[in-house]
């Protein structure tokens, strides 16, 4: 049914290979290299550069920064702006802050782990454990091409291959042989290395010297399978948090961008469509939504344009509306739990109800975290919004009622409709941020680059006419 897309992509990865030359021995990360002889797939991979422009998603969803009190999401979230730019994001938001040497900051290095393809080369030449031991600042001078062609293609055959080995051990976990994956497996597959839910799993080893280190290993949480009750399970088992949240106190979970599990939930996987398929038709590297060629992708299938359109228009509609109600009612829970602990709320009192909001607000972001998750599987985005709701409400009631037990029957959440109310409500020292990053930015980030440069590790030309937006200045 759907091999009209199979059979032009793979015409465009024939003539590939067939074009010659690929690199031996060797990791290439450096995508300008692979320009000579993929000059088509490297020139509208550049085209993603033309989503320069920043959105403040905490400015237009400020109820998120309520949701992330106490973690780095509540500084600083803009949407994405595809492949491009996904490396300069990770550098110049505020969540990575501002490391003055390689050893400072607030992050891991596995916060590089998705954004680039230096990071295939150097868990190559330092092998996995060493390569997630350590800040982030660690590699700021390797780290410097953004997602390209060696994260999705070996560099000694150009053939799409899972580049990653925390993938691998995923894939294995859910019954794949890596090593028969076929063609149609790894046009979703190589997706899914970045985009899927993932934690830093601490992982004691010792290295060549004896020395003994712990390495924050990025772990996908499928040992009981995908689903959003299944990954909840995991870390409830392992008593896993990713952080306390700073007013409700609970034990919180971040989903990071799961859009493979909510894909092989939708009608899309199970009739063999691939992530490639709708979003990178024709072998076009300038990955991005499928509605913008429809007449490439999605009516390769479906017959009338506009009542797609009307469709997808409507299932994003209805996931707005349940998603606003469950930020909501999640804000108010946390807030209200905040309050609870204020009027002398007991731990015991307690303990449920940061379970139902813990519980409540992984399902939430579980959800939407995947982006496009209301046009992937859109029935399960609206079961997980709707379960997510159902528990912030659960949590509110049973609050209501300690609240009153100790005296605070009249507590009303108070308003973080804005981003400034809800950053001030939330304690984040935005100014100071800023500040700390900017000079960041001004000294150590450009010292980086001159060094990649220089090593003839990135191209300079990549950086001409290419915009430093952000959210603060």
């Amino acid at each position: 049914m759907y091999g009209v897309f199979t059979k032009s992509t793979m015409i465009v990865a024939a003539l590939m290979l067939i074009a010659g030359s690929t690199f031996a021995g060797e990791v290439v990360s450096n995508n300008s290299k692979w320009a000579k002889d993929y000059p088509e797939q490297y020139e509208s991979w550049k085209m993603t550069a033309k989503s320069d422009k920043i959105i403040d998603m905490l400015e237009e969803k400020p109820q998120l920064v309520i949701l992330w009190a106490g973690y780095g999401f509540a500084k600083d979230y803009n949407a994405p702006r595809g492949h491009f730019y996904a490396l300069q994001s990770n550098q110049n938001t505020l969540r990575t802050g501002a490391p003055v040497d390689e050893k400072t900051g607030p992050m891991p290095t596995a916060c590089w782990t998705c954004k680039s393809p230096d990071v295939v080369r150097m868990i190559d030449e330092d092998g996995e454990n060493e390569y997630f031991t350590g800040k982030w600042a660690k590699y700021g001078d390797e780290i410097s091409n953004s997602i390209g062609c060696a994260d999705c293609h070996d560099s000694g055959t150009a053939e799409l291959a899972l580049s990653r080995d925390y993938a691998k051990r995923a894939f294995t976990e859910i019954g794949h042989d890596v090593n028969k994956l076929s063609d149609n497996d790894l046009r979703s597959m190589v997706c899914a290395q970045c985009h899927s839910e993932y934690y830093f799993k601490a992982t004691e080893w010792t290295d060549k010297d004896g020395n003994k280190k712990t390495a924050k290993v990025v772990t996908f949480p499928w040992l009981n399978g995908t689903s959003a009750e299944a990954m909840e399970t995991y870390y409830d088992q392992r008593n896993f948090k990713d952080w306390t949240h700073k007013i409700s106190k609970a034990p919180m979970l971040k989903a990071q961008h799961p859009g493979y599990e909510i894909y092989l939930t939708g009608v899309h996987a199970q009739n063999d469509v691939t992530c490639a398929d709708c979003h990178m038709p024709d072998g076009t590297h300038h990955v991005g939504s499928p509605m913008e060629n429809m007449g490439e992708t999605c009516l390769n299938c479906h017959a009338d344009e506009k009542i797609l359109r009307d469709n997808v228009a409507r299932k994003l509609e209805r996931k707005e509306e349940l998603m606003e109600t469950a930020m909501d009612n999640l804000g108010k829970a946390h807030l209200e739990a905040g309050k609870a602990w204020e009027v002398g709320a007991t731990e015991e009192e307690m303990a449920g109800i940061l379970q139902d909001i813990r519980h409540g607000q992984w399902r939430w972001d579980y959800s939407i975290a995947s982006h496009g998750s209301f046009f992937h599987a859109p029935e399960e985005t609206l079961r997980l919004l709707a379960s997510a709701n159902d528990l912030a409400q659960v949590a509110r009631i049973k609050l209501a009622k300690v609240l009153a037990r100790h005296g605070a029957a009249d507590f009303v959440a108070p308003d973080f409709s804005t981003k400034e109310k809800a950053q001030q409500l939330a304690g984040v020292p935005l100014n100071k941020l800023v500040d700390d990053k900017e000079a960041f930015r001004k000294g150590l980030l450009k010292d980086w680059e001159k060094s990649a440069i220089d090593a003839g590790k990135l191209d300079p030309a990549i950086k001409k006419g290419m915009s430093d937006n952000t959210s603060y200045n």
